[in-house]
This record gives C-alpha cells, structure tokens and sequence, in this order.
C-alpha cells in the first residue's frame, strides 16, 4: 500500500512522509506504479468497477473534502488520472 495511489501525497498530510520513505523505498517501474492505482481506482471498495473520476468522488464523499484522505485525494486526482489514462492506453495498445 506504501506504494500506490499515491501514498506519499497522504503521509505528506499526515506528517509522516519520511517515515514512509525510510520504511519502504519507491518502486522505480512507473508501469507497475500506474497498475496499482489503475487496480484501486478502477474498483469500487465491494470490488464493483467503476471510473476513476467516480471513485475519487466516492472517497470524498466517504470522508470529506477537508479531512486529512479528502486532502489527499484532491492533490493527488491529477496524478491518478494520469496513472489510469496511461494504463488504459497500454491496454488498448495490446494486440486483442
């Protein structure tokens, strides 16, 4: 979980991210990076899927635009959808 979706941008809120970074390194493979949020934001939390935009409404929804995960998730949505945009593109890339 340290590494996906963008964990730092919430240790960040938290204070904590250089505990983060001390206890578990950055994954160097952006693919792999872009897989991870691309499988946690394509989800809903019962494992239904859905469309990144949606689920991060539903995340603020869930906790609130000013709390510290609303906070979050608000700096990180351009990122996130950059993450999804690129791994759907690699999808689509692959031979059917």
């Amino acid at each position: 979980m340290a590494n996906h979706s963008f964990a730092l941008f919430e240790a960040e809120e938290r204070g904590l991210r250089e505990v983060l970074e001390a206890e578990f390194p950055l994954l160097e493979d952006q693919l792999l990076v872009d897989a991870l949020v691309w499988c946690d934001m394509t989800t809903t939390p019962d494992g239904s899927p859905t469309t990144a935009e949606a689920r991060v409404a539903e995340i603020l929804g869930r906790y609130g635009a000013e709390s510290v995960v609303g906070r979050f998730i608000r700096r990180a949505s351009p990122q996130i959808f950059a993450a999804v945009e690129r791994v759907e593109a690699a999808l689509a890339a692959q031979p059917k």
